[in-house]
This record gives C-alpha cells, sequence and structure tokens, in this order.
C-alpha cells in the first residue's frame, strides 16, 4: 500500500494486494485474496478502508491480480468505489517486485508517500505512529519476532539501520520485524522505483521488493532514514493457516481492547473539557 501525502494529512493509499497466497492452502484456488479473509465480520480491505479514512487517506489505490473480480466486488460492496481504486498487475504469479512495479506511476512523484503490504491486520495507532514520525523516511520495528527465517528484520547499530533483510549479515546493536509499511520522501520513493526498474530489467522477477528498498536504504548517507519502535502494540502479518487462526484468537481481541481504551480515555478527556467549560 502506498499512502500519498496532501499537506499534514488529505493523502493517497496505494496497496500491494496482487499475490495468490499459496501458503495459506495447497489448492490456493480454493481461497480468497488475503486482503478479502475476514477477522470479526470484516475482510482486511475494510478495516484498511476504516483505519485510513479516520487518519485522513483521501483515496486507497490496490495492486491487484489473483482473482481481482472478488477484491472489485467487495469495494462495491462495501460503497467504496469512491474511495477505492485498482491497478492489475496481469503477472502477478511472479515475486511482489513485478506488483511494485506495476504501481511505479503512484511514486513516481514529488509527493511523499507510505508503502504498506495489505495482508497485515493491526492496531491503528501503528498508522498513526508511522504518520507522524518527525522522520522522512522511516519503518516500523518490533523488537518482539520469531527470529527464523520468516520475517524480515531489521537491524539497528549505534541508532542507524544497518541490514534490512530476512537473513543477518551485519553486527548490530538489536534487531527487531519490520511490519511492512514504510514512509519515503518523494526523491526516495522515486530512487526505489528506479532500483526495482533494474531488477525487472535483470529478469529478477521473483525477488521480494524489500530488496530493493534495501539496497537503497543501506546507500543513504547516514540518518537519512530511521525507524519508530512499535513493540507491544498489535500486528500480525497473514502469511499462513497459523496467522489465521492466531489473529482470530489474540490479535483481533488486543485490536479490540486497545481501541476500547482508546475510547474509554477520549470519552474522559472530554468529560472533562466540557466540565472545566461550564
Amino acid at each position: 500500500m502506498i499512502v500519498r501525502w496532501r499537506g499534514a494529512y488529505g493523502m493517497k493509499a496505494v496497496m500491494l494486494a496482487a499475490g495468490i497466497g499459496s501458503r495459506l492452502s495447497i489448492a490456493a484456488a480454493e481461497h480468497s485474496p488475503k486482503i478479502l479473509l475476514r477477522f470479526n465480520g470484516k475482510s482486511l480491505l475494510q478495516f484498511h478502508i476504516e483505519i485510513l479514512k479516520r487518519c485522513g487517506i483521501q483515496e486507497i489505490v490496490l495492486g491487484v491480480g489473483y482473482r481481482h473480480q472478488d477484491i472489485e466486488r467487495e469495494i462495491a460492496a462495501l460503497g467504496a468505489k469512491d474511495f477505492v481504486r485498482t491497478i492489475f498487475n496481469e503477472d502477478y504469479e511472479e515475486g511482489n517486485i513485478v506488483t511494485l512495479w506495476a504501481l511505479r506511476d503512484e511514486l513516481s512523484c514529488e509527493e511523499s508517500v507510505i508503502l504498506m503490504d495489505a495482508d497485515v491486520l493491526y492496531d491503528e495507532k501503528l498508522m498513526e505512529g508511522l504518520l507522524n514520525s518527525s522522520h522522512q523516511n522511516c519503518l516500523l520495528l518490533d523488537r518482539t519476532f520469531d527470529p527464523g527465517d520468516e520475517a524480515v528484520k531489521i537491524c539497528v547499530r549505534d541508532g542507524e539501520i544497518v541490514e534490512f533483510r530476512k537473513w543477518l549479515s551485519a553486527e548490530f546493536d538489536f534487531c527487531g520485524e519490520s511490519v511492512g509499511f514504510f514512509k519515503l520522501s518523494a526523491e526516495t520513493a522515486r530512487n526505489i522505483i528506479a532500483q526495482t526498474g533494474l531488477y525487472i530489467e535483470q529478469g529478477r522477477r521473483h525477488e521480494p521488493y524489500e530488496e530493493a528498498i534495501r539496497d537503497v536504504l543501506l546507500t543513504m548517507p547516514r540518518g537519512n532514514f530511521a525507524f519508530e519502535d512499535i513493540t507491544g502494540m498489535a500486528w500480525i502479518e497473514i502469511d499462513f493457516a497459523a496467522d489465521i487462526e492466531r489473529a482470530k484468537a489474540e490479535i483481533m481481541p488486543r485490536i479490540l481492547t486497545a481501541k476500547c481504551d482508546h475510547n474509554a480515555v477520549t470519552t474522559i478527556k472530554r468529560n472533562r473539557i466540557e466540565a472545566n467549560s461550564l
């Protein structure tokens, strides 16, 4: 997903949502696109729409492929055709870097953007933290993660990001997992698309899109790319069937509890303000 700023908020969002999600099921054709998986009665797409609208986003653009007609029907069913549009990637069975390339015009512009995976269920405060970050180029880091080969890791040394990959190849003070949400300046976004174009020219169409981000991130001057630590917040990327079960049993209840707590605090503050104004 890419979120484009128009002023402080009022941005456009674009999501990477084209993949088959074959690791969810042996027979990929039997399951819906991951962005249509439902939690607490809502699809991931609906969660994205609601959160991004509350954050002031003006439009969502989806990079779609696998069973894109199902996604179009969900957009219509949600009454969101005036808020969500799609770009079709006919080569969606290749790597997600191809979907990023299909969305190149959405990144090659004069505006800052947010680049995001669409298969993430998350607490709204993660998005707020990224949007409110003082850093032009920023990603989200969670220090609590499974250290296996699946997580895309962010390694930090002396306060600087020194590696961004699934496997570790640098000395670091600590590392965490990337949520898959990135805040990028217009220049950095253009550089990532240029690097993505090189991968496509070289026939590296099955590479993960994070590799293009890594190439740009690690060649930027010191201090030009930073992170926000969201350790302790509720989120999960949906890759495997077990992730769906964990999302339902653990992550969704935590999100709902956090939302209730936030609403309670907001109500208390509002009541205090009203009482003081009497």
